[in-house]
């Protein structure tokens, strides 16, 4: 049964499938559309009546499902040798969250008004840890108390950290034990740095050492339940927010350059919130798996629309091998995930499934009976084959959901489709950036021709499209407008912090954001993106390529487990390192050398990567895709390397968020792009 909250705002009767967004009357310009709203509920801001329009109100609506009612909720850790975690979920319910946010809250107001905390332009406080019950404690701690929450990745590196607690002015940070020695360390380099308080139950020599090694360095160390005594002894009210104060600073980890301050209001996080609870369909007391940065601004919204509803959030372990296992025993409702996770579950469900006999006859029998009623009806269930095969894979992820929502990146519509069939379930698509509190577009439950657009603009937002003439993107292309996103709305930020240029650059003189994508706005108002205006080349011979379109074109192929595609403006084709599925390349493998090649002999699929055979194999994988989705010749890649060695955060690879730093992966790989351009354009494609 549907949770009831005034907050939520429910579909009508009859959804208008065909009038997803409309065109405002007046509002086109010469090179841009019109601007496109919501064709259900059009725009609503902070002024609109009975809409979130402060953080701390988030939390005050989750409270009014009871204080006894589960909230905040992670897996114990049992023994540390062997590594081993309880077999249930122990939970903070909403009354204790209550009490200790005022703890929290009501001892750093107590600390920054004495002046022993702050000192710069905002009250920041930074939080450094990984997914778990204690960051979201403070976290709403700091909307309660007009302080500003600061996000440092769990895996951002030493340098960005250091850069942001400085580009901060943050004097106090809540860390887990294990980033404490880099703060200490570095405290010669972090000279607002005042207190640590530490977020793990540490022995007493350990809290001892910490605390004088800290003290040596002229840093308050402070146990957490130390922090909420002091707190409890100097109990303050919570203070209300207004919409327009600062409550976070989200810092983006970048590709390229050093990480940018997106400056979020409260009213901007708190209409992203509302935004997600038009059409919200969850059971009562719904369960969030918690997995993905909460630092990252896609699954902290997450978060605040569940406790919005007086929903639970359990966090996984930290472990990514133990997510299926969390999943299982917590059976969660609701997963918000990345195409890199989804996309792993579909190829294990596809090689699971095209299996020889009588199993796999069902499983495809299955498989295109519920796609054709999905494309038929846009209906995700069925009676017959939802028992007979899909409830297996639905068990996987615990075997309740009733929403997953993918972001971040593209997913492939084959993919999405098929767990729509897979899950039973609303699997949605959605689009917003950092700047837009994660918020824009979002798929509708139940639309057949859904997949490969990210849906209408949400209720919180106004979209239109502005010509891209060096990439032949205009406003006037048949038989749908293209040209470059923009946003505007109540969730959308105003500024990155003490960066001028980056802000003229991203926000112009009317609020509208520019994202940098490149979109289509289709014959019912849906949002397609087509293209990415940064991180596009010229080749040799004079061609505009966009690197990430094309990656993403390639990322579906069960093939790649990873991919960077390169250009150079002094050669006329494009190279890719290509880092294989295991699974698959074990079976590609096998086949072409015609001797068992197993998945987990690390040696065997490295010499594979070498394999001239092996190579052309997966080359004619990538020729043929390249084909079906309509890439140009100078888009298709035309040598390639293989290798089992990773892009990762580790490397400096990676971004926290997994996506490829494109100047730090050439250069990994700097010799064998070079090589592959010395050998020339294969004459044969």
């Amino acid at each position: 049964m549907p949770l009831v909250n005034e907050k939520i705002v429910a579909w009508p009767a009859v959804k208008p499938y065909d009038k997803q967004a409309v065109p405002v009357p007046g509002t086109k310009r010469p090179g841009e559309t019109a601007h496109y709203r919501n064709g259900i509920w059009g725009l609503i801001d902070e002024h609109t009546p009975n809409t979130l329009s402060t953080v701390d109100q988030i939390f005050n609506d989750g409270l009014k499902a009871g204080k006894d009612v589960p909230f905040l909720g992670e897996r114990k850790l049992i023994s540390t040798n062997p590594l081993k975690y309880a077999t249930a979920y122990t939970w903070i319910t909403y009354g204790e969250a209550d009490l200790r946010r005022r703890y929290i809250g009501s001892a750093l107001h107590t600390l920054f008004q004495k002046g022993e905390l702050g000192g710069g332009e905002l009250p920041t406080v930074g939080i450094w840890s990984m997914n778990r019950p204690e960051w979201q404690l403070v976290d709403i701690a700091t909307a309660a108390y007009q302080k500003v929450s600061v996000s440092l990745y769990d895996t951002l590196g030493n340098d960005s950290v250091e850069y942001i607690i400085n580009h901060a002015h943050t004097t106090v940070i809540f860390s887990t034990s294990d980033h404490i020695p880099t703060l200490i360390k570095g405290k010669v380099k972090l000279p607002n740095l005042k207190m640590i308080v530490c977020i793990d139950k540490v022995s007493r020599d350990a809290s001892k050492l910490l605390g004088q090694w800290s003290h040596s360095q002229g840093v308050i160390f402070k146990e957490f339940a130390e922090f909420e005594a002091y707190g409890k002894a100097n109990l303050t009210d919570p203070i209300p927010a207004h919409p327009d104060q600062i409550v976070s600073i989200c810092y983006t980890s970048g590709t390229t350059n050093v990480p940018k301050g997106a400056l979020l209001k409260h009213k901007n996080l708190a209409l992203a919130t509302q935004n997600n609870m038009y059409g919200l369909e969850l059971p009562e007391h719904a369960t969030l798996l918690s997995y993905l940065p909460l630092a990252h601004i896609y699954e902290r919204f997450c978060e605040l629309a569940t406790m919005a509803i007086g929903g639970k959030i359990g966090y996984f372990t930290g472990d990514p091998l133990r997510l299926l296992e969390d999943a299982q025993i917590l059976k969660p409702n609701f997963f918000p995930s990345v195409p890199r996770v989804l996309n792993r579950i579909y190829q294990a469900a596809m090689a699971g499934g095209n299996v020889p006999g009588l199993k796999g006859k069902l499983f495809n029998k299955a498989v295109q009976t519920k796609l054709e009623k999905l494309n038929a009806t846009g209906e995700t269930t069925h009676a017959l084959w939802d028992r007979l095969v899909f409830r297996k894979i639905q068990a996987v992820i615990g075997g309740q959901l009733a929403l997953v929502s993918t972001g971040s990146a593209p997913i492939s519509p084959d993919v999405l489709n098929f767990l729509k069939i897979a899950f039973s379930c609303d699997v949605i698509e959605g689009y917003g950036l950092t700047e837009t509190a994660a918020t824009c577009a979002r798929t509708w439950p139940g639309d057949s021709t859904a997949s490969g657009t990210v849906g209408p603009p949400g209720p919180t937002n106004e979209v239109k499209l502005v010509d891209v003439p060096a990439m032949g993107y205009t406003s006037e292309d048949k038989p749908n407008p293209r040209g470059e996103l923009c946003i505007r709305g109540a969730n959308c930020f105003s500024a990155y912090y003490k960066d001028e240029k980056n802000t003229k650059e991203a926000v112009d003189s009317e609020g509208w954001v520019h994202t940098g994508d490149v979109a289509e706005i289709d014959s019912v108002g849906r949002v397609k993106i087509v293209d990415r205006v940064k991180n596009i080349m010229k080749l040799a011979q004079g061609e505009y390529v966009a690197l990430e379109k094309i990656e993403n074109t390639y990322t579906a192929l069960p093939i790649i487990a990873q991919i960077y595609i390169h250009g150079d403006s002094l050669q006329s084709f494009l190279v890719a390192v290509i880092i294989p599925d295991p699974v698959q390349l074990s079976s590609i493998a096998s086949k072409v050398l015609g001797k068992r090649i197993s998945p987990t002999d690390a040696s065997a699929l490295a010499a594979a990567c070498e394999d001239p055979a092996i190579n052309k194999h997966v080359m004619s994988i990538l020729i043929n895709n390249a084909r079906q989705n309509g890439l140009k010749g100078f888009e298709t890649v035309k040598r390639l390397h293989l290798s089992m060695v990773p892009f990762s955060i580790e490397t400096n690879t990676l971004t926290p968020t997994l996506k490829v730093r494109r100047k730090d992966a050439y250069q990994f790989y700097k010799k064998e792009i070079d090589a592959l351009y010395t050998l020339g354009e294969s004459s044969k494609l």
